[in-house]
């Protein structure tokens, strides 16, 4: 009984901890709205007080008199007394200009400078390196010759269920026997994906590599020497004063992390554009052991990048795509262990290097996913939707209504399209549910994973480039990104469209060739058909 009433303490003492955080995010948020509305509005403040001042120098119009002789008399007696007071009344209006000067420096040098997505680009693999589910299962058989028949039965029904298509993307690398999982074609994988995105986001939006005052870059898994910063610097002549940053071991989410951290960069160095590269590597990747929670990655992660080019420079607002509107970042590593290593790159006691993924991932996920939303709301959500969710917290922690239901807010009504990373069906399934979306919120998402596989944090810009393959994007549109990743972390970013976005037809992106035929039905369970021998053959070296 002691240790009973002990527990409840406890559990009573974390509830009140987590309300305070809850009441303490929500109240930050809000003091962050009522901030910016002040400077919004502080123009017409200054406005208003510097007419109120110079009214007061200003001598008041005549009183009336009986005659209009009378009034003349008096309006040139005022002549005379207000030329008499100009010198005087010079410094004062001299000191007021002065000072609405400095607010409305002070004013200028407060705001945010606005970061606008000017372009982006997902890289396509080309057709030699599409692979079927059957052969890839086979591939990685024929490959990994230490496999159990357990481990590839289990391969095969994690294929069957976990939404990827027959057409996603492996290394050339991977598509050979026997498999070279070597730095060289590490590299090899990385310079085709990096350089194939980065040509395209700049023929795309018409710069030249030397106007790129700001260069970031995350691989997770693969981080070479010299960096990938120093690639791009190196292979596009990129001027010496560009500001790199090369972010590795960050996980799906690392995509939203190098945004949030080109926003903040853009926001101290002026007039200039910001290239961001979000990448994985799969070469080094592939796990050739028989540990089950290591296998998982080997049935969802694939071949994949993209490149997006941002701008703070005014003159972009007329052609950019999207404005960033807000970055929330959540990171749950600090709450405790189980979120801190429920995705891990480590050995199994073979020695074989894989990404581990434990069962309680969804759980940690939907922790954070929780955090993550709760500072997010208050930015994007309607009044009355943020006075319901805190109205559930209050019930659930003040009155100990643990059997209640949490109130998840509705941002269908404040968002307008939802990018979810495509992690696997699962992290999508739960996603839907949890934000109560529909299937055609869910549909880029899906697709992505169906088409491309997990490509880790670039699956976010697949899935927007879907968004405007299929002409969804209106003028004023907010589209709301999420990712989760090792760590663990939630993050978010939600960009408001500045024009609409049809791109119905253009070659260039990477639905291209397959938007007329999606979205298509995802099975449950769709059982693996065996390979033709001639595609068999075709793979070997």
């Amino acid at each position: 009984m002691a240790s009973q009433h002990q527990h409840h303490l406890r559990s009573a003492a974390m509830d009140s901890r987590e309300l305070f955080r809850t009441v303490r995010r929500a109240a930050l948020n809000h003091a962050r709205q009522l901030h910016h509305r002040l400077l919004t509005r502080l123009p017409h403040l200054l406005a208003v007080t510097l007419l109120v001042a110079v009214s007061q120098l200003v001598p008041p119009p005549p009183t009336s008199s009986s005659s209009p002789l009378a009034a003349a008399r008096a309006l040139c007696r005022e002549a005379w007394r207000s030329s008499a007071t100009t010198a005087l009344a010079a410094p004062s209006c001299a000191a007021a200009a002065a000072a609405l000067l400095a607010c409305f420096l002070a004013y200028a040098a407060s705001r945010p400078r606005p970061v606008y997505l000017v372009e982006l680009a997902a890289y396509k693999p080309g057709a030699a390196h599409r692979a079927t589910r059957a052969q890839s299962i086979r591939q990685f058989a024929r490959a990994g010759r230490s496999f159990t028949a357990d481990s590839i039965a289990f391969q095969t029904r994690m294929l069957e269920r976990a939404g990827v298509g027959e057409a996603t993307h492996f290394p050339a690398s991977l598509l050979t026997l026997p498999i070279d999982m070597s730095l060289r074609t590490a590299r090899e994988e990385s310079e085709a994906v990096v350089f194939g995105a980065v040509d395209d986001v700049l023929a795309r939006a018409g710069v030249r590599a030397a106007d790129v005052g700001v260069v970031v870059v995350n691989s997770s898994l693969y981080s070479p020497t010299p960096s990938f910063t120093a690639l791009l610097v190196n292979r596009y002549r990129m001027r010496h004063d560009v500001v790199t940053h090369n972010l590795s071991g960050m996980g799906c989410s690392a995509g939203i992390i190098a945004i949030d951290l080109a926003k903040r960069l853009l926001q101290v160095h002026p007039d200039t554009y910001a290239l961001v590269v979000s990448t994985e590597n799969i070469t080094l990747n592939a796990y050739l052991g028989n540990h089950r929670p290591m296998l998982v990655s080997n049935a969802l992660f694939r071949m994949g990048g993209a490149a997006v080019l941002l701008s703070n420079r005014r003159a972009d607002a007329r052609r950019a795509k999207y404005q960033l509107l807000h970055t929330v970042r959540t990171h749950r590593g600090g709450a405790s262990d189980r979120s801190y290593g429920c995705v891990t790159q480590e050995e199994d006691a073979e020695g074989h290097v894989g990404v581990s993924l434990s069962k309680e991932l969804m759980s940690v996920a939907g922790d954070a996913l929780r955090t993550n939303i709760t500072t997010l709301g208050p930015l994007v959500l309607p009044l009355s939707e943020q006075l319901r969710f805190l109205a559930a917290v209050l019930r659930r922690r003040l009155l100990l209504r643990h059997d209640a239901k949490p109130y998840v807010p509705d941002f269908k009504l404040a968002l307008d399209h939802f990018c979810v990373h495509a992690g696997g069906r699962g992290v999508l399934d739960e996603l839907e549910r949890s934000l109560a979306l529909s299937d055609w919120h869910m549909e880029p998402s899906r697709m992505t994973l169906y088409r491309f596989g997990n490509t880790s944090s670039s699956s976010l810009w697949y899935e927007l480039a879907y968004c405007e393959a299929k002409g969804r994007i209106k003028k004023g549109d907010r589209v709301w990104q999420i990712a989760f990743g090792s760590g663990f972390k939630c993050n978010s970013a939600v960009w408001k469209a500045l024009r609409t976005v049809d791109e119905a037809g253009d070659d260039t992106n990477p639905w291209a060739a397959d938007i007329d035929q999606l979205p298509v039905h995802v099975p449950k369970v769709a059982p693996l058909d065996p390979p033709e021998d001639d595609d068999d053959d075709q793979q070997t070296a």
